[in-house]
């Protein structure tokens, strides 16, 4: 039977190489923006300009606030130059508008400023300017936030008093990212991330001069703090186009030298099951994860299938680690879950490529990657845990069976936190092992059993995945030691879970049967022996 190929995107295609050379707007990789009818910056603008107006301090507005401001975006923070002592004026400010400031960077005085304001913190960076503030934008990364606004002007539109000196207009029209100077990706080489980082965010393009400087310079990036690597990567992934940020930062040579295992993935060919190699793979996994979560409508899109359940976007906006949420850390997964497979590969004597083990080494190689990344320690058992239970739930099963109650405990009992997130994973390397040659049949059966794993993990009163802790208490420790004058020690934790299968399983549902079932697992010298 000739497979029936589900859908035609763009996630489905062969990969091509990140398109860098910015021709017109039908060009752009990613859709983009359009230029704003009204540039405008958030309310604490406000309090800004009331607060310079009273004080003989040159002001600006300048960089990423200014962009987002054209672009009709919401800026999230917003910095500041100024023409003076950068943390005396953080305090200040963080004493007239109630807020609390810190010093960042002494070499470069800057400082910042947070601001409640609606339920939320906005940050406010200032930084000393000397000479003018031209001078000061030509230190800036790239063009589209090399532009400023005088502090006075900022309440009204700020293209009429915008300061643009390299054409950061006309690159915000063309949809592309430029670099101001070679030197400003030297003084602060995480400038190589962050260019790749705000193309996947804004949906451009880099330009070919700033794509080739990029390169030239990509070894750099080992200098840099880890902890500034790892916040860019994770806003890169935290993109709604993921999948072509990673294409890009491989692309920009910049992937292999932030996590150089993925290198010996380059190549690796697997199964004829699997329609890419093992790093295509990795790579069209985190832009399924993306297209679960699209909202768009499309009627033949196979994810309009897929198992969902109420409050999932809440659920995976959920905060993991790092000020990061379940659904970036649901795409690293992605991007390493099959990571150990290049040291795993064997090739039988019938021509039979497997590789055994590789999601128990994936956990470890994980465990290794986002240590030296320095992720929090919640956030590196997170993501080794779901490398390391990533083929599970298709494993709970004979195919076109569905999983007994046992087997539906012990997956949610092993894989705990993750249990609704391996799920999802799960799926994501699924759609990505069959690429165009997925069968309608085969993913329609898929989605039966994520769904009835979903139903039964969240019944009633069971929230997200909770089936483990969901179980009554039928009896305890001491019923046990009690009952049969056994001594505390491992084997009354042994006893007490074969209670808890069982009871998961309906084989027990009253404390009577459980310690029937205890006195038979004694004398038959199991558990209890």
């Amino acid at each position: 039977m000739a497979p029936h190929c589900l859908m035609s995107t763009p996630l489905l295609s062969p990969p091509q190489p990140y398109q860098t050379e910015p021709m017109n707007e039908a060009s752009v990789m990613f859709p983009y923006t359009a230029l704003s009818n009204g540039a405008r910056l958030p309310s604490v603008a406000g309090r800004l300009v009331d607060f310079f107006g009273v004080r003989d301090i040159d002001a600006y507005v300048v960089g990423g606030a200014i962009r987002d401001a054209l672009m009709g975006r919401e800026a999230e923070d917003i910095d500041v130059a100024v023409n003076a002592d950068a943390y005396s004026v953080a305090v200040d400010i963080a004493e007239a508008l109630n807020g609390d400031c810190a010093r960042l960077h002494d070499d470069w005085q800057v400082a910042r400023v947070a601001i409640p304001e609606e339920g939320r913190l906005r940050f406010i960076d200032i930084a000393t300017f000397e000479g003018d503030i031209e001078r000061d934008l030509q230190r800036r990364d790239f063009t589209i936030n090399a532009m400023a606004a005088p502090m006075s002007a900022v309440l009204n539109d700020v293209r009429s008093d915008l300061l643009d000196p390299f054409g950061g207009m006309r690159d915000l029209e063309d949809g592309v990212v430029r670099m101001v100077s070679s030197d400003a990706l030297e003084d602060d080489p995480l400038r190589l991330m962050r260019g790749a980082r705000i193309a996947a965010q804004l949906g451009f393009t880099v330009a070919p001069e700033t794509a080739c400087a990029i390169r030239e310079r990509s070894s750099l990036i080992s200098g840099v703090s880890q902890e500034r690597v790892r916040d860019e990567l994770m806003r890169l992934l935290g993109a709604n186009d993921a999948r072509d940020g990673v294409r890009l930062l491989d692309d920009l040579e910049l992937l292999c030298c932030v996590v150089p295992e993925l290198a010996q993935a380059k190549g690796v060919i697997q199964p004829k099951e699997h329609y890419w190699d093992v790093f295509d793979h990795l790579v069209e996994t985190v832009g399924w994860i993306d297209a679960m979560f699209d909202d768009a409508d499309c009627s033949e899109h196979p994810l309009d299938i897929m198992p969902r359940f109420d409050g999932m976007r809440e659920y995976f906006g959920g905060e993991v680690s790092d000020g990061f949420d379940r659904l970036t850390f649901l795409k690293l997964a992605a991007l390493l879950h099959d990571v150990a497979k290049p040291v795993t590969k064997t090739i039988e004597a019938s021509g039979r490529i497997r590789f055994l083990g590789h999601h128990t080494e994936g956990a470890d190689f994980a465990r290794d990657i986002l240590t030296r990344l320095r992720f929090g320690k919640r956030g590196v058992e997170h993501i080794a845990r779901m490398v390391h239970q990533h083929l599970r739930p298709r494993q709970m099963a004979q195919k076109g069976d569905m999983p007994t109650k046992r087997a539906l405990y012990r997956y949610y009992r092993d894989v705990g936190d993750v249990a609704l997130d391996t799920l999802y994973l799960n799926t994501a390397d699924y759609l990505a092992a069959r690429g165009p040659l997925l069968e309608r049949r085969d993913w329609t059966a898929h989605c039966g059993l994520v769904r009835y794993i979903l139903k039964e993990g969240r019944s009633e009163g069971n929230g997200h995945g909770n089936l483990v802790k969901s179980l009554p208490k039928l009896v305890d420790g001491y019923d046990i030691m009690g009952g049969f004058a056994l001594a505390p020690s491992p084997k009354i934790g042994k006893l007490l879970e074969e209670v808890r299968e069982a009871q998961a399983s309906g084989e027990v549902s009253t404390r009577e049967q459980a310690l029937e079932l205890v006195r038979a697992s004694l004398e038959r010298g199991g558990n209890g022996a």
